[in-house]
């Protein structure tokens, strides 16, 4: 005997891939999914699937390789400072022979300003 079906059919698979990007497009919260691209439990827990099961893996797989075997791809990298690490001399810090062991080089005149 066949096991039984359990629960019922998958919401349009296109539907939910529009509300996840609508999602991430926007930023908003989940519960902001308009109307028409369906329940946002639906799209959130379909999204958490496909991570865990390693579909999304699986479709960047198959874009690349696509996109390769047409010659199409040209990677564009965007870097801005929120990613970027400045090195500590980069930032301000102080230099080696700028303080004296009383405090305050011979140099050095006016308040401290940090």
């Amino acid at each position: 005997m066949a096991d039984p079906v359990r629960g019922r059919r998958w919401a349009d698979h296109r539907r939910t891939l529009e509300a996840i990007a609508w999602k991430y497009r926007t930023n908003s919260p989940w519960r902001d999914l308009p109307d028409e691209l369906g329940s946002f439990q639906t799209a959130h827990k379909r999204l958490i699937r496909w991570a865990v099961d390693g579909t999304w893996e699986m479709l960047l797989a198959a874009v690349l390789s696509a996109a390769d075997a047409d010659d199409d791809i040209d990677w564009t990298m965007s870097v801005d400072s929120t990613v970027v690490r400045a090195h500590q001399h980069a930032a301000g810090a102080l230099k080696k022979g700028r303080w004296s062991s009383a405090g305050r080089s011979a140099k050095a005149e006016g308040p401290i300003r940090w």
